[in-house]
């Protein structure tokens, strides 16, 4: 498996919560912690920006996604809006977990919760090449449950 250094810096006060980690051999993402000084009381249907302290330096050509906790997802309800989230190879500030919950209970985050994960992966930059008529397809234009349910 190829690693490549990611560069973390701590923002104000968060010198007690570690760093993003991976918590299996096999995992993919790191999880990433809350950086809330007071518990947050996340009500049903309620979205909150939930700051990590932390800032990050991603390699060019490579993108950091931050994505939902499969675990808060179907205890809780609890998700993110824009899942995934992107970080940009220049983006050097704050990483925020803008989340959600879509359960039917109070949800309340305090220091230190994993509350999101941190895969890295590789970036393409397509060439877009504009043209009058599309290579044709089996498929064709059909979306939208074109293949059907089961």
């Amino acid at each position: 498996m190829q690693r490549i250094p990611i560069k973390i810096k701590r923002l104000d006060e968060t010198t007690d919560l570690p760093l993003p980690s991976y918590e299996s051999e096999g995992s993919s993402g790191m999880d990433i912690r809350a950086s809330v000084k007071e518990p947050v009381l996340l009500n049903p249907g309620e979205i909150r920006l939930i700051p990590t302290g932390l800032a990050v330096s991603v390699p060019h050509g490579y993108e950091a996604q931050i994505r939902p906790r499969s675990g808060l997802a179907l205890k809780h309800g609890i998700g993110m809006v824009n899942s995934p989230g992107t970080i940009d190879s220049d983006y050097r500030g704050e990483i925020g977990i803008i989340v959600i919950n879509w359960g039917q209970r109070p949800f309340t985050i305090k220091r230190g919760d994993r509350i999101a994960q941190m895969i890295i992966t590789k970036v393409y930059k397509a060439d877009i090449l504009e043209v009058g008529v599309l290579d044709s397809t089996g498929r064709g234009e059909g979306g939208f449950g074109h293949s059907g349910v089961t």
